[in-house]
């Protein structure tokens, strides 16, 4: 026997649209836990370290005052044959120390902007972003001869405002995972234990070249040394970038 449904076409309708919003409503969700999902393009967002296997790891340098440290940092990656290395830069220091930078150009290592004014950029009005971000650009564009495309921001602060106009700039933001402390001067052995025992492939590591951290230069050398006898090589952060998978993290 056979048997026969017959559907009415406004109901039919109501189900397609009850369904059709379901769906909508869990991609929403999806997408609200970091993913990507097609009903949610991806939005600016900050690296933290690269997805990879390959035990590589990019040392950063943050430098926004003082003459004391930059020199004896470089010094000791040449002496430890370290070719690859990032700096971030502020405008106001690379302005007063551009010997320093044709250094650090001269020596290979990679230059990326940390903005102008070392304040906390979510705090800023959009233009006041916009122009702190365009004056560090054409600051370190003058002075080394190329524009920069990756930014830190000052004291690692932003939220979306600041990741969409840096976005708009051209800029990618760059965080790190792998936090020395050294700012907190705690004594050499502590940075060295801090960097070694959180490194992992694809870590981007955050140091800093001004003057207020007076033991990095110590640490330094010991780092590199642990790093290496455990298998590391050591990259730019765009070299970084082109491995596997970036790993953001979602801002609320």
């Amino acid at each position: 026997m056979n048997f026969f449904y017959v559907i009415n076409g406004k109901k039919l309708k109501q189900s397609l649209i009850i369904s059709a919003a379901v769906i909508f409503a869990a991609g929403i969700v999806y997408a609200e836990k970091g993913n990507v999902s097609v009903f949610s393009p991806e939005q600016p967002s900050a690296i933290y370290n690269v997805q990879t296997e390959k035990k590589v790891i990019a040392l950063t340098f943050d430098i926004s005052w003082g003459e004391k440290r930059a020199e004896p940092i470089l010094q000791i990656l040449e002496d430890k044959g370290v070719k690859n290395a990032t700096f971030f830069l502020s405008a106001p220091w690379s302005k007063t120390h551009p010997e320093i930078v044709a250094r650090i150009v001269k020596d290979g290592y990679e230059i990326a902007s940390h903005g102008n004014k070392h304040v906390n950029y979510s705090t800023l009005s959009d233009e006041d972003v916009r122009k702190q971000i365009q004056i560090s650009n054409q600051v370190l564009t003058e002075l080394t001869g190329k524009a920069p495309n990756l930014i830190r921001m000052p004291n690692g602060d932003f939220n979306k405002k600041v990741l969409k106009i840096a976005q708009e700039e051209k800029y990618t933001v760059i965080q790190w995972d792998t936090d020395s402390l050294d700012w907190m001067n705690k004594g050499v052995d502590n940075i060295i234990q801090r960097v070694v025992s959180k490194a992992h492939p694809g870590d981007i590591v955050l140091m800093h070249a001004s003057d207020s951290c007076k033991q990095t230069h110590e640490a330094l050398p010991t780092i590199i040394d642990q790093l290496r006898a455990k298998g590391y090589d050591f990259v730019t952060v765009t070299e970084m970038l082109q491995q596997t998978e970036v790993s953001k993290e979602p801002i609320a």
